[in-house]
């Protein structure tokens, strides 16, 4: 027995020994060979199996399950060569740099390429750029990042888009706005639908050929939006909040803001206006104390203060009586000037924000949800932007031949835009922005009773001072009061947009896929809008609403088969075929009336005005297309590209419907190059050119440009009958504008590819421009739509991004990216090729750009009389000055487009820390002040504000300074001239960033992977030519009236946030 059990135990630890002697440990370290540096990270496996782990911070690993037959592990990471070592207790790994595995991918026209492969011109700006933006609508995050890419923000209401030009201004009349197109659908939609924080990266194709392919809609560039996808692993979950808030960006003017400055300076301008005009001083200060506050004879209409009886409000000294007290009363009411910048400006407003997404993949599966909410409130009444936004992506490889996916996002989102906000509102009493920039410094914002309280009406509402009926006085100018009406009046707009995309791809054959995708969009928008019938411009009609709905629906399909082949091992082969067609329906229907019995509902069964106006209309609009690409590659050194497009479109009438376009590309890589290889200094160095043609179709938004070949009307009543009236005259020979495009440039990576970058020349000559030609108003209509003239765009490109320092625990970064470019018409209608086509600022003649200037000459001031000067006719030699603004004729003054523009940031890592800056410039533009022009009034717009510039006016003291004499008799109102076309130059500090991630140690046990604090300024500040202008908003040009600080402000917001991975 004794022996039995002897046996017994001995095979029990044998058996033991055996168990263990099947597995054993492995530790080791991973290093780089470039510089010495842990690889954090890097994947170790076991080979032949699912055994391993990853480094960690010091670049340690530690395997305790190694199976004891295993002799190899297999070392990885991104951009390092894969490695495989014999397995040791102890193991010691160095990765060295691969090249081929650092080349980026890019997303390009219908799939990816390798960046060193790319024979076009694209630009890529990733996640981390976009998440580090707090911005409302992705395109404002594009600022200053993309070489060749403008953005001007013409509106700061958020939610808004910026408008895009890419590599300068394509075409006259029709649009000059880039083709998005999300995850490789053409897209339509509003882009603030997007949620920022689901995007992996925005890629911008510039030249032919990266976009010819995309034929009708890619002539102004291409802007790719590729969505997040899993990443293989175990599923991740990230959580981010933030919460800030906004503030008005830009300031005001240097505007007076002391009541008492600014009655001294319209007395004297009261005074010279008869001084200055013969009269004697003893009639001059007559006048000015007759008329100061008589507002019905170019007075101001109210006074503030409060003068001892029998004393003047102003002395003959032009200065204040030291004895008047700020606040004056009737009897009935109180008058005390209000701040209203600070009023309506002075707070900040809430913006809050939060994302969770769900993500991983598999061997066969990959998968991505995501859910966002943001609240992003306006800086005045009833302004904002809200948006819910859910988003599920997924691939599945069902078989080996066949991989499927789907990618749907909903987002409802609601802008509430109060109407009147915009550059397009000069002059409304509506217009916030017009009215609060430019009231003098003297009117009360407030009623106020006789005691100095606020006035409260019989339903509990403040009582504002529109100017006019609102207390005893009235104001000469700027009536009404939009701080007064906005908190009343309500506009919203409801949208719910629903994007989706199918896609199947078989693979038949080695090499060969067959990819069928349906891609559709469906907005569903209402808009509401409701005027009180208590205060403003509702008050007459007794409230108004008006309600619109519209529905659009965007179906796109792509039937795609492409087929890759390697022969000999040096050849490469990538062939693409296919068909595509898109298809955009809008349906509106919108009706308003007035008369409301409940004021605060804004629907029209709410109104009994009859009858109420309704109108409906439905306009669709398709393309069809078949195309080609070709792509060939020998031994990854030598690149040739070449497409084709045949597109069709509804635009057209069917005899000019059909275009063809297409492209060629070069590129030969010269770093692969037996003759560079012992430049090491050198990583990549490749030049490359192109050469394609594009279309455009687009000649416009409204409803007759979808049908633009044909003669419209419309029908009216006319006495119970049918009535048809001419509405627009159509044109049958209507055809394709036409772009010619040539690039060539070099892209590079030095000094172990810590110096990368692009520097590229292009032109592009757009022909056959689609304009809408005015016409003499005896034809009976205004504009006749028609292919004329030609305008070519050239310019350079640089593209730079570096790392000036890198070790264990710091590395620093830089960018900076710069374009320059021409534009010029070369061609026009043979009806105005001798003249030009002239408007009130601008002028098209040949070999202008579509941008100059054309505006009388300002020859300064008279010393004698200090009256303006002008030049007579400098476009025809005759430099005489006059002081008549009516003699001077206007100038050519030349392009204001901006010579150079660019951005450039840099990015710092320190044990945790990060640090992030970005700016963006602009150099060498002029664009017109008309908030200055308006501001630099002689007295003439009494009740306006004048700039402290004016302070420094002629007079018989100071005859030597460039600014005329304050005379209310003299005119200053929309004198447009070369004196108020200033510099656009700007440097935008677009955000810093400032993070901490807490060390993994710390947070390990509460089951969270990664920990993010960061605090974010966007739009922290701008410097411009002068306070108060920001040329951010203006393309060039601009007028008396369109450009400014007229509308919606640009937005400061400060907010900061966490980001937690689990």
């Amino acid at each position: 027995m004794k022996r039995k059990l002897m046996l017994l135990m001995t095979c029990l630890m044998i058996g033991i020994g055996l168990v263990n002697a099947q597995v054993k440990k492995v530790t080791g370290t991973v290093t780089s060979e470039e510089d010495g540096l842990p690889v954090v990270g890097a994947s170790v496996l076991v080979k032949g199996t699912t055994v391993g782990t990853v480094t960690d911070i010091d670049g340690n690993f530690t395997i305790s399950n190694v199976p004891s037959s295993a002799g190899t592990l297999v070392v990885s990471f991104i951009g390092l060569q894969t490695q495989e070592v014999k397995i040791q207790p102890v193991i010691k790994v160095v990765l060295k740099s691969d090249a081929e595995v650092l080349d980026e991918v890019l997303v390009v026209a219908y799939g990816t390429a390798k960046k060193s492969a790319f024979t076009g011109s694209a630009s890529t700006i990733k996640a981390d750029k976009i998440e580090a933006r707090t911005v409302s609508n992705v395109t404002n995050a594009l600022a200053g990042q993309v070489a060749g890419v403008q953005i001007t923000q013409t509106n700061g209401q958020p939610g808004t888009s910026a408008s895009i030009r890419i590599r300068g201004v394509g075409s006259m009349s029709a649009s000059n706005s880039p083709l998005y197109v999300v995850d490789g659908v053409p897209y339509d939609g509003e882009i603030s639908a997007i949620n920022p924080q689901d995007i992996e990266s925005m890629t911008v194709l510039k030249d032919a050929a990266a976009n010819a392919i995309y034929g009708a809609r890619g002539a102004n560039g291409v802007v790719l939006i590729t969505t997040k996808r899993g990443e293989r692993g175990e599923a991740k979950v990230t959580f981010d909040a933030k919460w800030g808030s906004n503030k008005r960006g830009v300031p005001n003017y240097d505007v007076m803001t002391d009541p008492a400055m600014y009655y001294e300076t319209a007395y004297r301008a009261l005074y010279n206006s008869q001084f200055y005009n013969g009269k004697s001083a003893s009639e001059s200060y007559a006048y000015a104390d007759r008329v100061l506050l008589d507002a019905n004879n170019g007075g101001l209409g109210y006074l503030v203060y409060t003068v001892p009886e029998g004393q003047k409000l102003i002395g003959t000294n032009f200065k204040l009586n030291p004895n008047a007290t700020l606040g004056y009363s009737d009897g009935s009411y109180y008058y005390t000037p209000d701040d209203w910048y600070d009023e309506i400006f002075g707070k900040g407003n809430l913006r809050q924000e939060y994302n969770v997404t769900i993500s991983g993949a598999s061997d066969k599966l990959s998968y991505y949800v995501s859910a966002g909410y943001l609240d992003d409130n306006g800086i005045i009444d009833n302004s904002g932007f809200e948006r819910f936004s859910g988003r599920a992506k997924a691939d599945y490889q069902a078989k080996p031949w066949l991989k499927v996916g789907t990618n749907i996002a909903y987002t409802y989102y609601n802008i509430k835009s109060p109407s009147g906000q915009t550059s397009d509102d000069w002059g409304s009493t509506g217009n916030l922005f017009y009215i609060s920039n430019l009231i003098a410094p003297i009117y009360p914002m407030y009623v106020r009773n006789a005691d100095g309280s606020i006035k409260v009406d019989d339903r509990g509402m403040t009582v504002y001072d529109f100017g006019s009926g609102s207390t005893n006085f009235n104001r000469p100018t700027l009536m009404g009061n939009p701080a007064g009406t906005l908190s009343l009046d309500d506009q919203n707009t409801y949208s719910d947009m629903l994007s989706t995309k199918w896609y199947a791809t078989i693979t038949p054959i080695e090499g060969l896929s067959i990819t069928a995708t349906l891609g559709a969009n469906v907005l569903n928008q209402r808009a509401n809008a409701l005027q009180n019938p208590f205060y403003g411009s509702g008050v007459s009609a007794q409230g108004y609403v008006s309600v619109e709905h519209q529905r659009i629906f965007d179906i796109n399909q792509q039937y795609m088969a492409t087929y890759k082949t390697t022969f000999n091992n040096v050849h490469n082969l990538d062939l693409l075929a296919g068909f595509e067609s898109y298809s955009h329906k809008i349906q509106y229907l919108g009706g308003s009336n007035s008369m409301l019995y409940n004021p605060f509902i804004g629907e029209l069964n709410n109104a009994i005005n009859t009858p109420p106006s309704v109108s409906s209309y439905t306009n669709e609009y398709v393309t069809m297309g078949y195309l080609a690409r070709a792509q060939y590659d020998y031994d990854g050194k030598y690149f040739v590209s070449a497409s084709y497009r045949r597109d069709a479109s509804s635009r057209f009438h069917p005899d000019h419907r059909w275009g063809n376009f297409g492209s060629v590309g070069l590129a030969w890589l010269m770093s692969k190059e037996t003759f560079m290889e012992d430049l090491t200094w050198i990583n990549m160095l490749k030049l490359k050119a192109s050469y394609g043609v594009q279309g455009n179709d687009n000649l416009g938004t409204g409803s007759a440009y979808y049908y633009a070949y044909a003669d419209q009307f419309t029908v009216n009543n006319s006495n119970g009958d049918y009535s048809v009236v001419f509405a627009y005259k159509g044109n049958k020979d209507l055809t394709w504008e036409t772009s010619h495009a040539f690039n060539v440039g070099f892209d590079f990576e030095l000094f172990g590819s810590r110096l990368n970058g692009t520097v590229e020349y292009f032109s592009r000559k757009t022909s056959d421009l689609l304009y809408n030609q005015p016409v003499p108003i005896s034809f009976g209509y205004s504009t006749v739509p028609k292919n004329v003239g030609s305008i070519i765009n050239k310019g350079i490109e640089l593209d730079l991004n570096g790392v000036l320092y890198r070790s264990k625990n710091i590395e620093w970064g830089a960018n900076f990216n710069l374009t320059h470019y021409k534009n010029k018409i070369t061609d026009l209608d043979p009806t105005v090729k001798e003249n030009g086509i002239r408007y009130s600022n601008a002028i098209y003649r040949i070999g202008g750009s579509l941008y100059n200037a054309y505006l009388p000459v300002y020859a300064g001031v008279n010393p004698e009389n200090g009256l303006p000067q002008y030049y007579v006719d400098p476009d025809n030699g005759d430099y005489t000055i006059t002081t008549s603004y009516e003699l001077a004729q206007q100038s050519d003054l030349g392009s204001t487009l901006a010579k150079v523009y660019g951005g450039f940031g840099t990015t710092l890592n320190v044990y945790g820390f990060d640090l992030g800056i970005q700016l963006s410039y602009q150099l060498g533009g002029k664009v017109y002040d008309g908030t200055y022009e308006a501001l630099m009034q002689t007295g003439d717009l009494m009740g306006q504000n004048f700039h402290k510039d004016v302070l420094n006016a002629w007079t018989p003291e100071n005859p030597n300074t460039d600014i005329p004499r304050m005379c209310t008799s003299d005119i200053s109102s929309q004198r447009m001239s070369s004196r108020f076309l200033v510099s656009s130059d700007y440097l935008s500090f677009n955000n810093v960033t400032i993070g901490y991630t807490l060390p993994k140690r710390w947070i390990a046990k509460l089951g969270i992977s990664n920990l993010r604090l960061y605090v974010t300024g966007d739009n922290l500040g701008v410097i411009t030519c002068r306070k108060g202008f920001d040329p951010r908003q203006y393309f060039g040009l601009g007028s008396s009236t369109g450009s400014g600080n007229f509308s919606y402000s640009a937005l400061r917001t400060i907010t900061g946030g966490v980001t937690l991975n689990f």
